[in-house]
Formats: structure tokens, sequence, C-alpha cells
């Protein structure tokens, strides 16, 4: 054998196989996916059909939610480290993670969904480092979302100024109506 044939044969015995650079990769990309949203929810699917996988994935999405099923190892490997590393006593069995940036829209929609299909069960959940098991995950989809939330306090800063102006349009709308009286009056 000669030394160019042995060093390849020995760079080929220690490069890692194509599988385990899959499995980093995958790993580095949930990850990447997971950090930074403001709530992260965990979810056992036990026998969920395509449909109501579908029909769950479309809620998700159209509140801004993304859903990731993955391996319980590859996900435990992929938050070690992390803010969320606490959910990691909770990957086991049929898991799905829900996540969002709103720190109530993942909740909101799971428990929504899960109340009308018992294939779902909320496990718990991650918000800024604090674990929150089923019940308070479920306490927190019932305050309002952050859309919702922005949507009030526009309301409640807009209501004085449309009263302002109604007040204000009201003595000018009076001396209008008075004068077109005496006008007829006079006339």
């Amino acid at each position: 054998m000669t030394t160019t044939a042995a060093a390849k044969k020995a760079a080929a015995a220690h490069a890692p196989s194509p599988n385990r650079v899959a499995k980093e990769k995958t790993i580095g990309s949930i990850g990447e996916e997971l950090k930074n949203n403001g709530l992260v929810v965990v979810v056992h699917q036990l026998g969920l059909n395509a449909d109501q996988t579908l029909d769950l994935r479309r809620k998700l999405r159209a509140a801004g939610v993304d859903l990731k099923v993955g391996k319980n190892t590859l996900v435990k490997h992929a938050i070690k480290g992390t803010a969320i590393e606490g959910l990691e006593k909770f990957l086991h069995g049929p898991t799905a993670l829900a996540f969002s940036k709103d720190p109530i829209a993942a909740a909101k929609i799971t428990v929504e969904f899960a109340k009308k299909n018992d294939k779902l069960k909320i496990i718990a959940s991650i918000m800024n480092g604090q674990i929150l098991d089923a019940a308070q995950t479920k306490a927190l989809a019932t305050l309002p979302s952050l859309n919702e939330l922005r949507g009030k306090i526009i309301g409640l800063i807009l209501a004085p100024a449309t009263k302002i102006a109604g007040v204000l349009q009201a003595p000018a709308g009076q001396l209008a109506r008075v004068l077109a009286a005496r006008s007829k009056q006079g006339g």
C-alpha cells in the first residue's frame, strides 16, 4: 500500500458518516428554529391522522406559529445549552413542538385545537426560561395575543381623540342649525 492510499484510508476512517452529518445538520436546524421564540409548547400527538395534522398546521401557520416534529433525541441535543433546555424532561413519546415569537399564540392555538381533538395533549411549555405545566399553559392561552393587545391599546388611545372630535364638531353643528333656523324665520 502506498503512502497516499494509506493516508486516504486513514482520512476516510476518521471522516464522519453521511448519516452523522445529516443528524448534525438536523440538530443545528432545530436549534436555530427554536431559539429566540417567546413560547415553546410541547404537545403529544397521539394518533392524529393526516387531515387533522394538516388542519392543525394551517391554524398554527395562520397565527404565525411553527410546528416541529422530530426525533426526541435530536431535539434534546438541539436544545442542550439553550434557554429552553428545561423542556428536555418532557420529550418522550410522540411529541411535537409549537413555537412562536408571540408569547401567547402557540398556547392559544394548541389549547383550542386540543379542546376539540382529544388526540392532541398539552404537556408543558416554556416562556422566557420559565417552565409552565399543562394547566399554566392552558391559563396562558386565555390571555389576549400580542396583536389583540396592540389593537386594544390603539383603540384606547384613539377613543379620546374621536370623543374630542365629536365634542368639537357638536357646537359647530348646533351653530349651523341655529343659523339655518334664523334664516328661515327672517325670510
